[in-house]
């Protein structure tokens, strides 16, 4: 059976590719990979009604095109034969090498098992892509050559997949392109995602697009002959090119900004190659002298590079008829990497601006590495990556005058986490500029930012909610789960404790072997996690506690009497495992009940909280417990206090919580205010005693009518 022409062609073109760079004898290795692939997939059409060969040729052109090495090529010819045919990796590593055999394993997906849903099957497998792409960045090359012929012959598939497969790559591939600094993929795959996500707005854009083109061709060709003329005159040699902006990048501005297409005036923009990097100041200095730029829209990406290699100068210009013009100065090395980024290590072997991006690279893929570390899982992984995908573009300096770049709206607990996992860890306060100012204020350009430190201090949960890069998340999390895991592994004990006593057994009673036939059993891989399970409201403790009985019995266990189980003990300084419930704000002397939460621990309530009826169903779940002879610290109690409307007696009351000994957490007062007003505070107190010590000073004010402690 003879291919069709066109793929002859296309066979032919590629050939000539490898040709242009590559060694005969590796040319006839990747020709080989060429006719084992086509023997795989021999029969297969794609939705096209091509033969499936041609796809797995594209991409391979794709990497030729970005003079990608022998093995990165024989691995694009053959990244689909473990998918979609019986080919082994074993088979591919006899046949072409270890290296190749990898490649392909990396781009491959996994299998989805039967219990997966698609999301978390889709998470593993943007996990394993992305972890392979840290162990080395080809992977997501071929993954990125693959995505692109996909994109380009998208429209053979049905809508529901377009849809899916275009919003999939507007997410994850595009971004990862542009964090690699390949810049025409980037802005290609952006066109094509939109172009099939909402076909009739990329319809109706290109059309409006189209017709400005006619009316602004005058402006364009005036600029360009002015630049052209204007330049060499002041002794810069310089090329001129004028472009148009994507469509993509004009629907964004319109969504982002609320504007019509009429109001974006900056639909062109220019790019102005020159020698040097002095050259490219000259430029700068020649251009803002020729039109007026405009305030605020200069940007030196050459002395602060992007994330990822990316160096220009960005100036925004009133052109003639007070268009605004968008110029981008470069040299031809940096205009190398803007359009091919870390494929440039490829293609420009000998260029010494390279190895800054290769180590900016290195330390992204390497702090993928990092965030795998701290995940929990796929979902979790993939979260903290899309977050890194989408980088902002603040520098902020450390005390000794280091850049340091950060996503927009970064925090000083992000910028803590980016210098070092520990200094984020002990985090108690920053100054920002030598002023002290608040964890969650958003740094700007330019500050400079110093973080206090404490051995003592801990990662406060309440940072999730204002963190804004990934690693930070990421670290924050992994924190609190492993200090949660312990603190759960020590409540499982308790618990289970408890209820062994309620059996007539002690945890001692319980010895190794019937433990190990326990766990066995039970499907658990340590002691530990069965603790750990009881704690989080996994493993019920009365079960786990009748069923090592029984255990023990049936090894030969002398019975016991049965004996009363104690409650356990509150101290009020237990951690995440063990939380006082926010709906009652249960203080030491209050009656209190314990709740076990699935996945969450042990909540602590007062036992008239009304929260509670909506788990009297679950008796199984509560835990007696009691608070200590002496609690630890300051418990936070709400409460009410109904007053005359008069001026100052919001003060009186503040300065009699004061003189309590208390701390006011927080404040409020009702909105509607008569003759009388209701204040609500949050305060601190030690206990019971405590708290009615300050409610009586309160009661001693002329102008206090009433006052409850608020349990809701």
């Amino acid at each position: 059976m003879h291919a069709p022409v066109s793929l002859m062609e296309d066979l032919e073109r590629f050939r000539a590719k490898l040709s242009a760079y590559l060694k005969t004898e590796d040319v006839l290795r990747i020709e080989s990979a060429y006719l084992f692939s086509a023997e795989a997939h021999r029969g297969q059409l794609r939705s096209s009604g091509d033969p499936y060969i041609s796809h797995p040729l594209a991409v391979a052109g794709t990497l030729a095109d970005w003079h990608l090495d022998t093995h990165a090529l024989t691995a694009g010819l053959l990244h689909d034969v473990m998918e979609d045919t019986a080919i082994t990796k074993e088979e591919i590593a006899a046949k072409f090498g270890n290296s190749t055999a990898e490649l392909v394993d990396g781009v491959s997906k996994i299998g989805r098992l039967e219990h997966q849903t698609y999301e978390e099957a889709q998470a593993e497998n943007y996990r394993k892509m992305l972890l392979a792409m840290a162990r080395d960045v080809r992977v997501i090359l071929i993954k990125l050559a693959d995505r692109l012929h996909n994109m380009r012959t998208l429209g053979a598939v049905p809508e529901a997949k377009r849809r899916r497969v275009a919003r999939e790559t507007l997410d994850i591939y595009a971004p990862i392109a542009n964090r690699l600094g390949l810049n025409l993929l980037y802005r290609e795959l952006q066109e094509l995602s939109f172009q099939h996500l909402y076909p009739q707005r990329y319809r109706v854009l290109a059309k409006a697009v189209k017709g400005a083109r006619g009316n602004r061709r005058e402006v364009v060709s005036k600029i360009t002959e002015t630049l052209r003329q204007r330049l060499p005159e002041d002794g810069i040699e310089a090329e001129v090119m004028g472009r148009e902006k994507h469509l993509y990048g004009i629907y964004r501005k319109m969504r982002e900004k609320h504007l019509s297409f009429s109001q974006v005036l900056d639909i062109y923009g220019f790019r102005i190659i020159v020698k040097d990097v002095p050259t490219c100041y000259l430029a700068l200095g020649a251009l803002h002298a020729l039109f007026k730029p405009v305030p605020g829209k200069f940007k030196d990406y050459i002395a602060i590079p992007k994330a990822n290699g990316y160096q220009s100068l960005h100036t925004t210009l009133i052109g003639p008829y007070g268009t605004p013009v968008e110029m981008q100065i470069r040299t031809a090395e940096m205009n190398h990497v803007a359009e091919s980024g870390v494929a440039s290590h490829w293609l420009y072997k000998d260029d010494v601006a390279l190895s800054q991006l290769q180590q900016k690279t290195h330390n992204w893929l390497q702090s993928l590495i990092d965030l795998q570390s701290a995940s929990g899982d796929s979902a979790e992984f993939l979260e903290h990556v899309k977050v890194d995908l989408f980088p902002g573009e603040i520098y902020v300096f450390t005390p000794r005058g280091s850049i340091l770049g950060l996503a927009r709206g970064a925090t000083p607990i992000d910028f803590a986490y980016a210098v070092h996992t520990d200094i984020g860890n002990h985090c108690v306060a920053c100054r920002v500029n030598s002023e002290p100012m608040p964890l969650r204020t958003e740094l700007r350009n330019g500050d400079r930012v110093e973080i206090v430190t404490d051995a003592e201090a801990l990662p406060n949960p309440a940072w999730l909610t204002f963190v804004r890069t990934g690693k930070a998340r990421a670290e924050i999390r992994h924190f609190l789960k492993t200090q949660q895991r312990e603190e759960s592994a020590t409540l499982g004990e308790n618990l289970l404790g408890q209820a062994l006593s309620a059996l007539g057994l002690d945890l001692r009673d319980i010895g190794p072997a019937v433990w190990g036939r326990f766990v066995r059993d039970c499907g658990a891989r340590s002691k530990l996690e069965v603790l750990t399970e009881i704690g989080l409201g996994k493993r019920l403790a009365t079960i786990v506690a009748r069923r090592l009985s029984l255990a023990r019995e049936s090894a030969g266990g002398a019975p016991v009497a049965h004996r009363a189980k104690g409650a356990m003990i509150i101290r009020g300084s237990e951690g995440v495992a063990v939380q006082l419930a926010k709906c009652c704000r249960p203080i030491p002397g209050d009656p209190i009940v314990g709740v076990i939460r699935k996945g969450r621990g042990l909540a602590v309530h007062a036992h008239d909280c009304g929260a509670l009826s909506k788990s009297r169903h679950e008796k199984d779940r509560w835990v007696d417990v009691e608070w200590a002879d002496h609690t630890e610290g300051l418990f936070e109690v709400s409460i009410r206090v109904v007053t005359e409307n008069r001026p100052g007696v919001l003060a009186k009351v503040a300065a009699e919580i004061a003189a309590g000994g208390s701390n006011i957490q927080n404040v409020a007062m009702d909105d509607d205010r008569g003759i009388y007003t209701t204040l609500s505070f949050t305060i601190e107190v030690a206990n019971r005693v405590h708290l009615a010590r300050i409610l009586r000073g309160l009661r001693r004010i002329p102008e206090v009518v009433r006052i409850t402690r608020a349990k809701e």
